[in-house]
C-alpha cells in the first residue's frame, strides 16, 4: 500500500477538549432519546405508529444534517459551524422545555436530529485533523467518551424521569450550552488547520480531487456495511423489547441489557486505547466487529431466557464497540485531506439511513414471518456484507492508497 501525507502540520485541536465535548453532548442527548417513546405515548397520548413516524423524521433530519455539514467542512471554516450547531441544539432543547406538547415535540425532535447530525459530522471531521495520535486511537477514544455519556445519562434518566421531564429537557439544554462554550474556547486551532487545507487546495488549482478506484470501492463497501448493520441493530432498540417481554422477562431487565451494553463498550474502548495493537490493522477490527454482529443474531435464534439474551447482548456489544469506531477511522485513512469532511459526513449518513428504516423493515419482516426468521435473515445479510467486503479488500489491497 502507498502512503500519502496531508497538509503542513499546524497547531491542532486538543484531543481532550474534543472528548470533553463529546462526553457532554452525549450525556445531554441521553436525557432525551430513552424517554421519547414513553413520554409521547404515556404523557401526550401519541400512538405507537405516530411515534415511529416522529423517530423516522428525527433520523432523516440527522442524515441531512450530517450530509450538509460534512460537505461544508471541506469548503469553509468549520469553527463557526460547530459552535453555531451546538448553540442552536441548545436553543432547540430550551424550546422543547418551554413547549413540550404535541405536535411541537415532533418539530423540536426533528430539529434536534438535524443539529445532532450536523455536529456529529463536524466533530468526526475535526477528529481527522489530529495527527499526534493514530486515527484509530482517536476514533476509539471518541467512542469511549460518547459511551461514558450514554452510561451516565441512561442511568440518571430512570431516576430523574419521575421527578420531572421538563427538568431533564432543561438539563440537556444546559449541557449543550456547556459544550458550546467548550467548542468556542478550545476548537479555535481548527481555523489555522483549515486555512492550511484550503491553501493546499489553491495550489492544486482546479484539479479535482479524485479518489483511487480501490479507495472508492472500499469506502462505499464500508458505508453499505455500516448502514445494513445499523438497520439490523436498531431492532434491538425497538422490536426486540416486545419479544423479550413476551417471555415474561420484566421490562426493567430489558433496560438492564442496555446498561450492560454501555458498560461493556466503555471497558472495551479502555482496553483498545491501552493496547492499540490487539488488531494489526483497522480493517481487521472492522471484520471482527461485523462478524460479532452477525453471530449475535444467530444466538438470538435460541434465546428464551434472560441469560441467553444477555449473552446475545454481550456478543452484539463486542461488535458495536469494535466495528462502529473502526469504520470512520478506516474511512479517514482512505480519503485525502481535501474531502475528509464529506466522507466522514457519509459515515453518519449511512448510520442514520439504517437507523431510520431499521425498525420499519424489521417490523414488516416480523409481522409477515415472525421473529426467528428475522434473526436468521439479519445474521445472513450482515454476514453477506463481510462475504463481499473481505474478498473485495483482498483484491484491491495492493492498489489502496492510505492518506495518513
Amino acid at each position: 500500500m502507498k502512503t500519502a501525507h496531508g497538509a503542513t502540520q499546524v497547531k491542532e485541536v486538543n484531543i481532550h477538549s474534543l472528548l470533553l465535548g463529546e462526553l457532554i453532548t452525549w450525556l445531554g442527548s441521553s436525557f432525551i432519546w430513552p424517554l421519547t417513546s414513553v413520554y409521547l405515548n404515556k404523557e401526550l397520548h401519541v400512538s405507537l405508529a405516530m411515534i415511529g413516524v416522529v423517530l423516522f423524521f428525527n433520523c432523516m433530519a440527522n442524515m441531512f444534517g450530517s450530509m450538509i455539514a460534512g460537505r461544508l467542512y471541506d469548503r469553509i471554516n468549520p469553527y463557526p459551524l460547530v459552535v453555531a450547531g451546538l448553540f442552536l441544539d441548545a436553543v432547540v432543547l430550551f424550546l422543547l422545555a418551554l413547549f413540550p406538547g404535541w405536535p411541537e415535540y415532533w418539530l423540536w425532535l426533528t430539529l434536534a436530529g438535524f443539529f445532532a447530525g450536523w455536529d456529529g459530522a463536524l466533530i468526526n471531521s475535526m477528529a481527522t485533523s489530529i495527527k499526534k495520535i493514530p486515527s484509530k486511537k482517536v476514533f476509539n477514544l471518541i467512542y469511549f467518551a460518547q459511551n461514558i455519556g450514554v452510561v451516565t445519562g441512561t442511568l440518571a434518566v430512570g431516576y430523574l424521569y419521575d421527578f420531572s421531564v421538563i427538568f431533564l429537557f432543561v438539563l440537556a439544554a444546559i449541557l449543550y450550552l456547556l459544550a458550546t462554550i467548550n467548542a468556542a474556547i478550545n476548537y479555535r486551532p481548527i481555523i489555522a488547520y483549515h486555512k492550511e487545507l484550503l491553501k493546499n487546495k489553491v495550489k492544486k488549482e482546479k484539479k479535482k480531487v479524485k479518489l483511487p478506484k480501490a479507495n472508492l470501492l472500499m469506502n462505499y463497501g464500508l458505508f453499505i456495511t455500516l448502514g445494513i448493520t445499523w438497520l439490523m441493530y436498531m431492532n434491538w432498540e425497538s422490536n426486540l423489547s416486545v419479544y423479550i417481554v413476551s417471555f415474561k422477562i420484566p421490562f426493567h431487565m430489558y433496560s438492564l441489557l442496555w446498561t450492560v451494553n454501555a458498560l461493556i463498550i466503555v471497558i472495551i474502548q479502555a482496553v483498545l486505547a491501552r493496547f492499540e495493537h490487539i488488531f494489526k490493522t483497522t480493517f481487521q477490527q472492522v471484520v471482527f466487529g461485523i462478524l460479532m454482529f452477525s453471530l449475535s443474531f444467530v444466538t438470538l435464534i435460541f434465546a428464551r431466557d434472560f441469560g441467553h439474551f444477555l449473552l446475545s447482548m454481550v456478543i452484539l456489544t463486542f461488535g458495536e464497540a469494535t466495528a462502529f469506531p473502526a469504520i470512520p477511522s478506516y474511512v479517514n485513512d482512505l480519503t485525502p485531506i481535501e474531502v475528509k469532511g464529506e466522507y466522514q459526513g457519509l459515515t453518519i449518513v449511512a448510520s442514520s439511513a439504517g437507523r431510520a428504516i431499521g425498525p420499519l423493515i424489521g417490523g414488516l419482516i416480523i409481522d409477515q414471518f415472525s421473529y426467528i426468521p428475522f434473526f436468521i435473515f439479519a445474521a445472513i445479510v450482515i454476514f453477506l456484507c463481510l462475504a463481499i467486503l473481505v474478498p473485495m479488500h483482498t483484491h484491491v489491497k495492493s492498489k489502496i492508497k492510505l492518506f495518513k
